[in-house]
């Protein structure tokens, strides 16, 4: 069936935010005397504190973990928000969506405070008809939940007609576990191995990349 909506991550997808976060949650384990290096901090990139901070530490208890989620959260907005910038076309590609007749919908793994600051950073309040975050859901990616909340928010439209772009293979394995086909860009850092395995059906360089092929890309189906 023809793509009705495009359910965008934004997190090294739509802005250039990963390596921010590394450094976020290396001062927030550096709390509780624990330290890991960027590439494993990036490894576990587009997952919420839910799933990122027991993979790492798998022995600790709900309220640390809670704890630890806050500290990164307060450290990325005190240092590093006000950093983050939008990657090339990233408001374009959210346009070209609209006037193709689309629904851009932002599904992140970030807090809704996270995501608000973004939508202002990408003027992109006109562009978008539905956000999904963090605050919204049980579990965070690569669970389903924010996927399959952003998809009952475009009912009746069924996974057939949605396409989800995200930069993660958490992304991609939260897309496919509700059944929604899954562009990946290489902007977040991940290799092309770890997408295609998590499932993507098509891989670009960036959202710019995507905006430059439109035509021939899943997005046009």
């Amino acid at each position: 069936m023809p793509i009705k909506a495009v359910l965008f991550d934004i997190d090294g997808t739509l802005v250039d935010s990963n390596a921010f976060h590394i450094a976020a949650w290396q001062e927030a384990f550096a709390t509780i005397g624990k330290a890991f290096d960027a590439d494993t901090i990036h490894d576990q990139i587009g997952k919420g504190a839910d799933m990122l901070v027991p993979t790492l530490l798998p022995d600790i208890d709900e309220d640390a973990q809670d704890k630890l989620g806050k500290v990164h959260g307060e450290v990325f907005k005190a240092k590093f928000l006000a950093r983050v910038e939008p990657f090339a076309d990233a408001r374009a590609i959210l346009a070209r969506v609209q006037a193709e007749g689309l629904r851009a919908v932002l599904a992140s793994s970030a807090s809704k405070a996270e995501l608000d600051h973004y939508v202002d950073l990408l003027d992109a309040r006109q562009l978008i008809s539905e956000t999904t975050s963090a605050d919204d859901v049980a579990r965070t990616k690569p669970a389903p939940d924010i996927f399959a909340t952003a998809l009952a928010k475009v009912a009746p439209l069924g996974p057939d007609e949605v396409l989800v772009v995200g930069d993660t293979p958490y992304d991609i394995e939260a897309a496919c576990r509700c059944g929604i086909a899954a562009i990946g860009v290489r902007s977040g850092g991940f290799a092309d191995d770890a997408l295609i395995d998590a499932g993507a059906v098509a891989l670009y360089d960036d959202v710019a990349h995507l905006l430059r092929d439109y035509a021939q890309s899943p997005l046009a189906r």
